[in-house]
């Protein structure tokens, strides 16, 4: 299924039925009186998200909604029928914006969670409802509320615990293909990933999930490369590990530019603890790994796990360090670097 985090939908909610005007028309009975019921609510327009989605791709292919109209009141007291509520199902961890796209009007973040982003219109009274001791044959009854008309954006944010960041070719996927099930398209050249891929990754008997991100470079956060639009997903992370491909001519380099961009988008990303990790440790000899791990550490200001993932090399020990920011950041502590 292709991924899509990102789409744009107009929605209509129902407008109400009208009230009816109607008076009892019975044998024997001389004064039968008003008996016009009240029209039926419009249905609502609900967004709600549902277990087994990870992609907005069905808003691709249909744009509009359109909840039902009210029924219209009837005689002997009868109201019209509610109209029928449309549901837009959505993965968990979408959220609603206005047209802007900067006014947020719901997030949904749970299983279940459940938003109306747009009301139907209430139903008329029927003339039954006029009626009093002054008004004994109301002659008049409301027509239905107009149901509401609005544009919506649904933006996509991927719920996991931590996100893989680096630039391209630094081993992400890799390293999620190695410690979880998933398995990314992994190759020998630049920008491979090309969407965000979800792993479930296991240890010490426990489990978290793990976003691979696609690369940034320098520049993504004015467009360059994929641009930072999917850097949105590590919003909700609670660590990031930061992985620098120990074969790069200079680490600390390469480890500075993707600083750069996490503090060039904001919202928060450049201040969320980091692991930083050197990759591809296995195809350095020992004094080569000396010099980039020296050159990546002086650049972090603190020292670097080395990690590979074809040999497994330090695979653990980043896992147990993730898993520890990740309690740290559910407990509220702040965890060491």
């Amino acid at each position: 299924m292709k991924f899509l985090d990102e789409a744009k939908i107009y929605v209509q909610s129902g407008d109400g039925g009208n009230g009816c005007v109607s008076f009892r028309r019975e044998k024997f009975i001389e004064f039968g009186g008003p008996d016009g019921g009240d029209g039926g609510k419009g249905g609502d327009v609900v967004v709600e998200a549902v277990e087994g989605l990870n992609t907005l791709i069905d808003y691709r292919y249909q744009q509009h909604f359109k909840a039902g109209r009210g029924g219209n009141g009837m005689g002997k007291d009868r109201t019209g029928a509610d109209g029928k509520n449309v549901v837009l199902k959505v993965p968990v961890g979408t959220q609603i914006y206005e047209e802007d796209g900067q006014t947020l009007i719901a997030d949904l973040t749970a299983v279940g969670q459940r938003a109306v982003v747009a009301k139907g219109g209430n139903g008329g009274f029927g003339n039954a409802h006029f009626k009093s001791s002054t008004n004994r044959a109301p002659r008049h009854a409301n027509p239905g509320q107009p149901g509401r008309e609005l544009t919506i954006r649904l933006r996509l944010k991927l719920i996991a615990d931590a996100g893989l960041v680096g630039l391209p070719n630094a081993g992400k996927s890799t390293f999620l293909a190695a410690v979880s099930a998933a398995r990314p398209k992994i190759a020998d050249y630049p920008f491979t990933t090309l969407h965000p891929q979800l792993g479930v990754a296991a240890v010490d008997g426990r489990e978290f999930v793990l976003a691979d991100l696609p690369g940034l470079i320098e520049g993504a956060h004015q467009g360059a490369g994929l641009g930072d639009r999917f850097l949105g997903h590590s919003e909700r992370c609670r660590v990031l590990l930061h992985l620098v491909d120990g074969t790069h001519d200079d680490p600390g380099k390469a480890y500075r530019v993707v600083r750069g961009e996490l503090e060039a988008y904001g919202r928060g990303l450049a201040d969320k603890p980091e692991i930083v990790a050197l990759t591809k440790v296995d195809a350095l000899t020992d004094e080569l790994l000396k010099t980039q791990a020296a050159k990546l550490e002086r650049a972090a200001e603190r020292t670097p796990l080395l990690l590979s993932a074809h040999s497994g090399r330090g695979v653990s020990e980043a896992l147990r360090a993730l898993l520890a920011c990740i309690d740290a950041a559910c407990s509220g502590a702040t965890p060491m670097p």
